[in-house]
């Protein structure tokens, strides 16, 4: 089940943990999503996950493929359900653009980040991301530890 709003209005249905682990998040951008009335009961429930999901920019579109989202059981029975269909993102013609910019240099993809609600509207933030290498994982997860032990010493040093 999604999380309740908090003060802003906005409640996040899924996260894409996996793309800090892949990628150096450089930016982020809020973006809408086109969905029919049986993915957003099935949103409002958590039933999605967004492990292996890509934003496809294609003739002046956004797309995001991979995104699983679990029909209920209670969905309708004439009603084709396709949980894993391409799903058109909504953004402003201007900050399309732009992001078409930074995808066709070299290194940069769109990956979507946290799925949320916000004043009753589904939304996805897309961060502008370059793929991580073994060995930057390695370092990565080398300052996560530090981080973590430091703590641990200065938590024993005030006691």
């Amino acid at each position: 089940m999604s999380k309740k709003p908090d003060k802003k209005g906005t409640a996040t249905i899924a996260v894409n943990k996996k793309a800090w682990h892949d990628f150096f998040i450089e930016e982020r951008v809020e973006a809408g999503l086109a969905l029919i009335g049986w993915e957003v009961k099935s949103l409002r429930e958590g039933r999605v996950q967004m492990r292996d999901t890509y934003v496809l920019l294609k003739h002046g579109e956004a797309y995001m493929i991979g995104t699983l989202i679990t029909p209920l059981g209670s969905a309708s029975t004439h009603v084709i359900t396709e949980p894993g269909r391409t799903r058109k993102l909504l953004l402003h013609r201007e900050e399309l653009n732009r992001l078409i910019g930074y995808v066709e240099r070299k290194g940069y993809t769109l990956i979507p980040v946290t799925m949320y609600w916000k004043n009753g509207r589904a939304k996805v933030e897309l961060a502008l991301a370059r793929g991580k290498q073994s060995h930057d994982k390695r370092a990565t997860e080398k300052d996560r530890d530090w981080q973590r032990e430091k703590q641990r010493i200065f938590q024993k040093s005030k006691r």
